[in-house]
């Protein structure tokens, strides 16, 4: 198997659980140019902080597009992308498309990895997996501050930044960098205990959807291989 694939596939686990999960300012750019123009502030912006509060108070449920970028050692990416959904609390699908295809599901009380390929699952109890892991501020409850130091990072490009430093030393990463702009999360910057960064990046945002109960129950396919950590 392609090593590539085997780091993406460890990358894009990590980030969900609280394991380990173009420069900085060309990517911020980037980003904002990007963005939908009903989602640029029309005056100034309310600060990171104020930004997150609203979001994780007055979002219940979501779905959207994700884009993914783990910068490896040496230099160069590995990018995935897909969709995700959640509904909170707990409940969440997370669903790579390109370049492989792998579906992480938060059932409430476990977690599922397929990976399609090696036709194997992994199951985890989702309260060990979110924690204080990046997940938790799009997945989990409004406890955030629980977890996380919040720290504003400043406005650049009309987004506002905002900087979330785990509580706990072992949680295996340094810190999160969050991105929002009319009140959505638009970038996320993990960097992990090992010095590498994933960016994701947030696009057709839709808050508080109906969303149907089977996209976050998840049935294991014929034959595969289940690991229960």
């Amino acid at each position: 198997m392609n090593p590539v694939f085997r780091s993406q596939r460890r990358t894009l686990l990590a980030c969900v659980a609280s394991v380990s999960l173009a420069t900085l300012a060309a990517r911020r750019a980037a980003l904002a140019q990007a963005a939908p123009a009903g989602l640029r502030p029309r005056g100034p912006a309310a600060g990171g902080q104020a930004q997150l509060r609203e979001f994780l108070a007055g979002t219940q449920a979501a779905r959207g597009n994700f884009t993914q970028r783990t910068q490896r050692a040496g230099g160069g990416f590995e990018s995935a992308s897909g969709v995700f959904a959640f509904q909170r609390p707990g409940r969440f699908r997370w669903e790579v498309r390109k370049p492989f295809e792998q579906l992480m599901v938060g059932d409430s009380e476990k977690l599922y990895f397929h990976d399609k390929d090696l036709n194997q699952v992994t199951v985890r109890k989702l309260a060990d997996s979110l924690g204080a892991s990046p997940a938790s501020i799009l997945f989990g409850s409004n406890d955030l501050e629980r977890n996380f130091t919040l720290k504003e990072d400043g406005l650049r490009e009309g987004i506002a930044w905002l900087n979330a430093l785990p509580k706990n030393k072992d949680a295996g990463f340094d810190r999160i960098l969050i991105g929002l702009r009319g009140g959505l999360p638009e970038a996320m910057e993990v960097r992990d205990a090992f010095g590498r960064t994933t960016y994701f990046g947030f696009s057709g945002f839709e808050r508080n959807p109906k969303l149907e109960a089977d996209l976050f129950r998840f049935v294991a396919p014929r034959g595969a291989d289940i690991v229960e950590q």
